[in-house]
């Protein structure tokens, strides 16, 4: 991947009120060796982050992104991030992302052990080319989660609902779908419930009505399903959240995986049992998220 763009961060308390932060940020060579040894976000995961998608130089969703980056922080106990501060850094990092399609990541570590500040910085990158999931859909593979539904409200500690840099288990989940012939996996929960992909957000429509898995069961409230929730509502349908068990998703009239980056991925398939697919909303889903929204 063609790093274009780097931005060391010295994090501001939350409460910082200036309005120029110009002196905490390092602009470096981004393919060039930036953190220490001792980091904790290589070593242990331990951290949080959010991709926000890149059109035309124009971020997308930076809002709910920075609300979703200090929602993560709070349940992993990291210093509140200064959402003004991180809003400037991204002003800089579009500027840096050129024509077509990018992704500018937010990264917030927890620092070095016993360290007196976190560590945090952005980049831009190219996109990928998701022009085929896009148009040709995906099939999924359903994967046990290996959590009920209720675990996250028992076991906090666990930190679902926070979007962490502990990827590892996302991926391997994305590996077990393709050795199974499949692109991508839905997660469910071990009592029987649809929660989300590895990275992204699931929507099923039932009749004039899209549905997503209530977020709660550990899931991450995705920034693509929200504002694909409110382009719906001004087109009249009717939007919900709802605890679904897996036999909505089997039975879904169509269904999609959402995120930042890849966009709207009609499903093709569940378990190879083959799912409708609605072209023509898919198309003007994507083209809703490829214009510009703040």
């Amino acid at each position: 991947m063609a790093w274009r763009f780097a931005l060391m961060i010295d994090p501001a308390a939350s409460d910082d009120a200036r309005t120029d932060f110009a002196d905490t940020f390092s602009e470096i060579d981004p393919s060039a060796p930036a953190l220490t040894v001792g980091e904790l976000s290589t070593q242990r995961g331990d951290g949080i982050f959010e991709s926000i998608g890149v059109v035309d130089g124009h971020a997308q969703e930076v809002q709910p992104h920075l609300a979703r980056l200090a929602h993560s922080a709070e349940i992993c106990e990291l210093p509140a991030p200064n959402l003004e501060q991180w809003r400037e850094a991204i002003i800089r990092a579009q500027a840096a992302s050129g024509e077509g399609e990018a992704v500018i990541k937010l990264i917030l570590s927890r620092g070095v052990e016993h360290g007196p500040t976190p560590t945090a910085w952005v980049t831009v990158a190219p996109a990928a080319d998701f022009t085929k999931p896009r148009t040709e859909g995906i099939a999924v593979a359903v994967l046990d989660r290996g959590y009920s539904i209720d675990l996250p409200g028992r076991a906090p500690w666990l930190l679902l609902g926070a979007k962490t840099l502990s990827y590892a288990v996302n991926m391997a989940a994305i590996r077990e779908a393709k050795r199974r012939g499949a692109d991508d996996a839905v997660f469910v929960s071990s009592d029987g419930f649809v929660l989300e992909a590895p990275t992204a957000s699931l929507i099923i429509r039932r009749g004039d009505t899209f549905v997503t898995p209530a977020p709660n069961g550990g899931i991450l409230h995705g920034t693509t399903q929200l504002s694909l929730f409110d382009h719906l509502a001004e087109r009249g349908f009717e939007t919900a959240y709802e605890t679904l068990p897996v036999s909505a998703l089997h039975d879904a009239d169509a269904a999609w995986l959402v995120s930042s980056v890849r966009l709207a991925a009609p499903i093709t398939a569940v378990d190879e049992r083959s799912l409708p697919v609605d072209a023509e909303l898919t198309a003007s889903f994507n083209q809703y998220l490829l214009s510009p929204r703040d």
